[in-house]
């Protein structure tokens, strides 16, 4: 299509140039539509406008249709045909990948790296006045944003070939080998530093880059580089592929002082908690209520009435323009509701969320599994709908089925208008009367980014919740981590302490290995839904036993208790007797299994076939 654009152009052009001959004023004439390159850089407000743009690289951020979420042990993408389960089952190949969104393409990564190039080759020599030193403030802004995308080229591909200027035309050679995972990431941490530098002390406008986003980058890079899988040695023990692979310089560290890693992350990730302008309710002294938990957790995921502190670096949603960002309620809201469930929550997901009192949910405990959704950690409530989970008014045609405003993902046992007893499903399941096609696999719903605002009629009004690319929270937990692994349990208590007080759950008390695994989970639950779980089970390389397991779901049955009679679908344990039963997804709809290989995603067979001087990752 492109190619046949350019022919056309080329014919049109010519047949104009046949029309008016020689006319010097026609040759000379400037598209309206276009600026030359030379005028982009001789302009202060063209160059901004020119380095705007890069941002476009940042798509919807993780608010697509399909999630990263329904790559992992979070969620169950909904709807067939999106190349996920060539990820989940481990069947991604060089010529078929898997879905790749564009904030993870090869190609566009780099042309997004070739776009900061030019920038800052430019802005090393502008062409117009410094005004408020806007060149420096660029600058920062260019080099957070490379930074970024290698950081995403990086955490998903491994070490890749580090392009530091804009190729133009007549170049000897186009291609380069990959750069080792080290001189990635030390090429990273640079950009960060230079970008913070330059932007400290700056107040930027609302999604763009600024010294804390730099700084909150540096923290997530270099905790990613202390993991195990960015450590050679251990990648090898933990990891057939990687044992077998020749090149581990290209996915890990072959050599330094793994301790001194974590001690870099430590302080990257104090830097971040050093500064005064964020951190939402990290002051408590003890667990607030069940309610308040809720609350701040709710405030938090929707940026207002003070959980807009936790947020560094997001991308932002208006309803007057309507961007697919915009519409996680129609994306993954329940179908009764008209919405489509897309990225579904897994009860593999829901089981590790705690009791109130920090305890573990078990389904071999008979009084949780007899009501296994009281008395669960806060933030449960505020991330999951279940059924009999209160929610929005349903929509007009819809209302009179369920006046009472609860989710339905049951099968319930009423009484009908002839005396009889029969078993109904309900509206958000996939037996409903209300678009059945779009219901949930797994029986429960997100709730976490959808507005709860009832007056948002999610199918037809755009919300206004941002994406978080990077919130205080992360880097609080970057550095607990750091802690953990360096053998500070008592600093990494006192830190995640405060944010489990803010969700209204009590204090963790272990040490060692036991404290690792429970921040492992808090971790798990805070950020859930974020894009943390993907990158998480395999820096840690526990995705074998997390994202290798088979997605699980939830059958609820609400059966009458004698004497009662009830004609509509109604959560009531005053009226029922429930039974819960988890079940594995049906196969045929996806059979989740883990292989070695997908620690790392393959370079895709195209680019390995432009650049001889790449070198494939493991497995493929």
């Amino acid at each position: 299509m492109i190619r046949n654009f350019k022919t056309i152009s080329l014919a049109l052009f010519v047949a104009s140039f046949a029309v008016t001959g020689c006319n010097d004023e026609f040759v000379n004439t400037q598209p309206l539509d276009q600026v030359a390159g030379s005028a982009v850089w001789s302009d202060a407000a063209l160059a901004e406008a020119f380095v705007t743009g890069i941002y476009a690289g940042l798509g919807q951020g993780g608010f697509n249709e399909q999630q990263l979420a329904s790559l992992t042990d979070e969620t169950l993408f909904t709807h067939p045909g999106r190349n996920i389960t060539t990820i989940t089952e481990s069947r991604s190949n060089p010529a078929d990948p898997g879905w790749i969104n564009e904030t993870i393409d090869w190609n566009n990564m780099y042309l997004r790296i070739r776009a900061c190039n030019l920038a800052l080759e430019n802005l090393a020599k502008p062409n117009f006045a410094n005004t408020n030193k806007i060149v420096e403030r660029l600058t920062g802004e260019v080099k957070f944003l490379r930074a970024y995308y290698y950081q995403q080229l990086v955490r998903y591909y491994g070490g890749v070939p580090i392009v530091d200027k804009a190729y133009g035309l007549g170049q000897a050679d186009y291609t380069m080998p990959r750069n080792t995972m080290e001189e990635c990431i030390n090429f990273i941490v640079k950009d960060c530093d230079e970008a913070a530098t330059l932007l400290k002390g700056r107040t930027m406008a609302k999604g763009r880059a600024s010294e804390a986003a730099a700084l909150a980058l540096k923290s997530r890079i270099l905790i990613y580089a202390a993991s195990d899988l960015y450590d050679a040695a251990t990648a090898k023990s933990k990891s057939s592929a990687h044992a077998a692979f020749s090149k581990p310089e290209l996915l890990g560290y072959v050599s330094g002082n793994r301790a001194e890693r974590w001690q870099k992350a430590k302080e990257a990730a104090k830097a971040v908690l050093d500064l005064p302008a964020y951190g939402s309710q990290l002051n408590l002294t003890a667990p607030v209520s069940k309610d308040q938990g809720t609350t701040n957790y709710m405030n938090i995921a929707l940026s207002r009435n003070g959980g807009e502190r936790d947020m560094i670096f997001s991308r932002s949603y208006i309803n007057g323009k309507q961007e697919a960002g915009g519409q996680q309620g129609l994306y993954n809201g329940p179908n009764g509701y008209h919405n489509w469930a897309g990225n579904t929550p897994v009860s593999l997901l829901v089981d590790d969320y705690e009791m109130m009192d920090g305890a573990k949910f078990s389904w071999s405990d008979p009084a949780k599994a007899a009501t296994p959704y009281t008395n669960r950690d806060p933030r449960f409530y505020a991330s999951i709908l279940y059924d009999g989970a209160p929610w929005k008014p349903r929509t007009a045609d819809v209302a009179a089925k369920d006046p009472v405003n609860q989710i339905q993902t049951g099968q319930y046992e009423v009484v009908n208008s002839s005396g009889t007893k029969v078993n109904i499903a309900g509206l958000d399941t996939r037996k409903s009367t209300v678009e059945d096609w779009n219901g949930s696999y797994t029986g429960y719903y997100m709730r976490k980014f959808i507005d709860p605002n009832p007056a948002i009629v999610d199918q037809n009004t755009y919300q206004e919740v941002p994406w978080p690319f990077f919130r205080y929270t992360e880097a609080l937990f970057n550095y607990a981590e750091a802690c953990i692994e360096l053998g500070q349990d008592a600093e990494a208590r006192t830190w995640l302490n405060k944010v489990r007080y803010r969700a209204g759950m009590p204090a963790l008390t272990e040490s060692g290995d036991a404290l690792r695994q429970r921040y492992r989970n808090e971790r798990r639950v805070e950020m859930v839904f974020e894009e943390q779980r993907y990158h998480d089970a395999r820096r840690w390389m526990i995705a074998p036993t997390t994202l290798g397991r088979k997605a699980t779901g939830i059958n609820v049955v609400g059966t009458l208790k004698p004497g009662k009679t009830v004609s509509l679908y109604k959560y009531d344990p005053t009226s029922y007797d429930y039974s819960y039963k988890v079940f594995e997804i049906d196969p045929g709809k996806e059979n989740r299994q883990w292989a070695d290989k997908m620690y790392f995603l393959p370079i895709h067979r195209d680019e390995m076939n432009r650049n001889s001087k790449l070198i494939q990752n493991p497995g493929y």
